[in-house]
């Protein structure tokens, strides 16, 4: 009989209903009526909603009822187990137990379930004011790190690429220039907006998840000069998987889904009297466009990198400018 590494600690027989050959459940946990159950169940949902008092926060009197109703009413319909239930329990802590400041694993288990590209789209529609023509918004993910360096505009995030670096063939290639202004939605430029960007390595990994990358490589912060305008020297971004090491990895390979991020770039656009912008822009030329393991790829977010002739520095050229709502 087979058997599943959930969480840390956790092995859950296969058999208590995670997964089965050919989507075809054993017989004796095939799911049955239960009526005398579900009007049980009803009843705990009620008690359970009850035992709010009257001084509770406000939002969470409002918001707690219908996560209780849907909860207890996921585990009715999927006949959940001890055991699943136990396993779920554990993957949380494991998320938990492996987040630091450097790497945020529970928020990675919300990126696969689409949980962070749905409330980022909540967010955006709620805060959006009247007009048009903003910038969408994708998500944060887990590997933004605060206190990114101020650089000059016009400089590189690049570190301590050398011959040595065991990815230099690959980042001479998709050497980057890439420029572009902060505007208003009415079209004005936004003088020392703040332009925050990261990017993972050829290798694929952000610099916290390699020891070979220097710190804060691939990372930096910029202020859009008096006509909105920011430049700096990066890379053309690549796919790569996300983190398998841990319990968010795990479940991809339980639901042989794919596990790769088309290639992105990061960014938060700041201005005072602005709404801040968590975006993310994506290189047209990758193969996993249409298959985001977090589901943050949107059209209007997909550039194309043209040829860049007489810099030295870059192979490539991107012009993207940023559009930001006004706040209040």
């Amino acid at each position: 009989m087979e058997n599943v590494l959930i969480g840390k600690d956790t092995t859950l027989n296969l058999r208590m209903g995670i997964t089965f050959p050919h989507g075809q459940a054993p017989e004796e946990v095939q799911q049955k009526p239960m009526t005398s159950a579900e009007d049980a169940g009803q009843s705990l949902i009620d008690q359970v909603i009850a035992a709010t008092g009257p001084k509770a926060h406000p939002r969470l009197a409002h918001i707690m009822p219908s996560l209780v109703r849907h909860l207890h009413e996921f585990a009715r319909e999927v006949n959940l187990t001890i055991p699943e239930w136990m396993a779920a329990v554990d993957m949380i802590n494991e998320c938990g137990q492996i987040s630091n400041d450097r790497r945020n694993e529970t928020q990675l288990l919300c990126d696969i379930l689409g949980l962070e590209s749905l409330v980022d789209e909540l967010t955006s529609n709620m805060l959006a004011n009247s007009n048009a023509g903003s910038t969408p918004s994708a998500v944060l993910g887990p590997f933004y790190r605060h206190n990114a360096p101020l650089l000059p505009n016009g400089s590189s995030i690049v570190k301590n690429l050398t011959p040595a670096t065991p990815w230099y063939s690959q980042a001479i290639a998709d050497s980057a220039y890439i420029t572009g202004r902060v505007l208003s939605t009415d079209g004005r430029p936004i003088a020392g907006a703040v332009i925050d960007t990261w990017l993972a390595a050829p290798n694929g990994l952000y610099e916290q998840q390699d020891d070979f990358q220097t710190d804060m490589n691939l990372r930096g912060r910029f202020k859009a000069d008096k006509d909105g305008r920011f430049a700096f020297y990066a890379l053309r971004p690549t796919a790569y998987p996300i983190p398998f090491d841990g319990p968010a990895g795990r479940l991809l390979t339980l639901l042989d889904r794919n596990p790769n991020r088309p290639g992105h770039i990061h960014f938060i656009v700041s201005a005072p009297q602005h709404r801040a912008l968590t975006t993310q822009i994506f290189d047209d030329r990758d193969k996993y466009l249409t298959e985001d393991a977090v589901f943050a790829v949107k059209d209007e977010l997909v550039v194309k990198f043209l040829p860049r002739k007489g810099d030295l520095k870059a192979r490539w050229y991107l012009e993207y400018d940023f559009v930001l709502d006004r706040s209040g």
